[in-house]
C-alpha cells in the first residue's frame, strides 16, 4: 500500500475483497458473477456501497446521458470490473472518462478475467488538481 495516494487505505481494502473473489472463482465468469462475488465480500468487510449506480453524464452544464458505475464504495471510489482475457488502452481510458464524468478522484478498475487479477488505479488529474485549489473547508 502506498499511502501517498489518495484514498489508500479503502483501496488496499477493496482490492483485498477483488484479490479474495479471484482467488475462490478463478478467471472464466461472466462480469455479473464478480460483480456479484465482489458485492457479498465488501459487505462482508465493512464497506459501504452502491452498485450499477445510475449517475448523470454532463456536457458543460446539460445532461446528455446516463452511465452506471459498477460500485460507488464510500462515495469515493469509482470500481469497475472487467471479465476479460486482458485489459486494453480503451478500458482504461473509459474509466478514466467515468472518473471526469462522475467528478471523482480515484477509481480502480478491476479485471477478473485473466489468470490473475489485474488491478489498476486510476486516478483523475484534474479533480486532484481542483481539490487543491480548493479552499480548505470545501466539501
Amino acid at each position: 500500500m502506498n499511502p501517498t495516494y489518495p484514498h489508500a487505505p479503502l483501496t488496499y481494502r477493496i482490492n483485498g475483497c477483488a484479490m479474495k473473489v479471484h482467488r475462490t472463482l478463478g478467471n472464466g465468469f461472466q462480469e455479473v458473477i464478480y460483480q456479484r462475488a465482489l458485492a457479498i465480500e465488501m459487505e462482508k468487510q465493512g464497506l459501504g456501497f452502491a452498485r450499477e449506480l445510475k449517475m448523470n453524464i454532463f456536457y458543460e452544464d446539460c445532461l446528455i446521458g446516463t452511465r452506471r458505475v459498477d460500485f460507488l464504495v464510500e462515495n469515493k471510489i469509482m470500481v469497475e470490473l472487467k471479465a476479460l482475457s486482458r485489459l486494453e488502452d480503451i478500458h482504461r481510458a473509459q474509466a478514466i472518462n467515468y472518473l471526469e464524468a462522475y467528478q471523482l478522484g480515484t477509481g480502480l478498475l478491476l479485471n477478473f478475467g485473466a489468470p490473475s487479477l489485474e488491478i489498476v488505479r486510476l486516478t483523475n488529474e484534474h479533480k486532484l488538481q481542483r481539490r487543491q485549489n480548493e479552499p480548505p473547508n470545501h466539501p
